[in-house]
């Protein structure tokens, strides 16, 4: 039995599509909800231009209280986006947690995975390519290929 999901997102134009899915499942199943987004970490140039600025002390407080302060306020942002396309009906009430983590997306949503305990997990298999007929992303083929629990992915819409 399904009492626990997770929708991963990359809060991209494809996302909406891909909750209404999600809270689908989750209302068939009187599921619990929770939504996780992957930021993934600063590059190896952007690295290399603060340390040449900062000195260490600076760049581990930028770090440390830079990087939660900005994950805090994606997710605020996520739940306000949750609020305006939902309203404040059962759709929203369905939804436990939106949790914004840094690293790699694939990893991230695996961990929250295990972590969570959840009995399934909602992606969608786009890939972010351009001009790619790639049909999956590496995201959606790394999680469909080492989640250990059934994975539910939305195709991109034909239109």
């Amino acid at each position: 039995m399904i009492k626990s999901m997770l929708y991963a997102t990359d809060l991209g134009a494809y996302a909406p599509y891909v909750m209404q899915h999600a809270l689908a499942l989750a209302r068939t199943f009187s599921a619990e909800l929770y939504v996780i987004h992957a930021v993934e970490p600063m590059g190896l140039f952007a690295q290399s231009v603060l340390e040449s600025y900062l000195d260490q002390p600076t760049l581990n407080a930028l770090h440390s209280e830079g990087v939660n302060t900005a994950m805090d306020g994606i997710e605020q942002k996520v739940l306000e986006t949750f609020r305006e396309e939902l309203g404040e009906g059962q759709d929203l009430a369905l939804i436990r947690a939106v949790r914004v983590r840094q690293g790699d997306p694939a990893e991230v949503i695996l961990a929250q995975v295990r972590q969570m305990s959840v009995d399934l997990v909602v992606l969608g298999s786009h890939c972010h390519c351009q001009g790619s007929d790639k049909p999956l992303g590496r995201t959606a083929a790394h999680v469909l290929q080492l989640a250990q629990v059934p994975v539910y992915m939305v195709p991109l819409p034909k239109a």
